[in-house]
C-alpha cells in the first residue's frame, strides 16, 4: 500500500503580539496622506485649522464681551443716580484687579483647548 502523501506545510501568520491594531509599526496612513499633500491630507489639516480657529474666536468673543461691558459699568452709577457722577472707586478696583484674573483664565482655557486639539490631531495622524 502506498504511503499517504504528507500534507502541505502552511505558515500561519497573525497580528504581532505588541501591536493590537494590526498595523505595521511606524506606519500611519494619515501621516502619509498629509506628507504627500493629498486631498485627504489637506482635509485633515483643514479640520485642525478649523478647530483652532473656532477655539480662538470663542476665546476672543468671551474676552470682547467682558471688556465691552466695562464702559457699561462706568455708566451704571450715572444711570442709577440720574445725575452725572464720576465713577466710584469700586469700578476702578474692578478695572484694575478683577479684569486681569479673568483675562488670565480665558488665556489659560485657550491654551489648554488648543493643546487638546493638537493632541487629538496627533492621535489621528499617528493612528492611535
Amino acid at each position: 500500500m502506498p504511503a499517504a502523501p504528507r500534507p502541505r506545510r502552511e505558515t500561519v501568520t497573525g497580528v504581532p503580539r505588541g501591536n493590537p491594531q494590526g498595523r505595521v509599526p511606524g506606519y500611519a496612513p494619515a501621516r502619509s496622506e498629509i506628507s504627500e499633500q493629498t486631498t485627504l491630507g489637506a482635509t485633515y489639516v483643514r479640520s485642525l485649522m478649523r478647530s483652532q480657529l473656532r477655539t480662538a474666536l470663542l476665546g476672543l468673543g468671551v474676552l470682547a464681551l467682558l471688556m465691552g461691558a466695562l464702559p457699561l459699568l462706568f455708566l451704571l452709577p450715572r444711570v442709577l443716580a440720574g445725575a452725572p457722577r464720576t465713577p466710584g472707586p469700586y469700578l476702578w478696583v474692578g478695572l484694575g484687579v478683577v479684569v486681569y484674573p479673568v483675562m488670565w483664565l480665558i488665556a489659560r482655557w485657550y491654551v489648554r483647548r488648543a493643546e487638546r486639539n493638537e493632541r487629538d490631531f496627533r492621535g489621528l495622524v499617528e493612528g492611535r
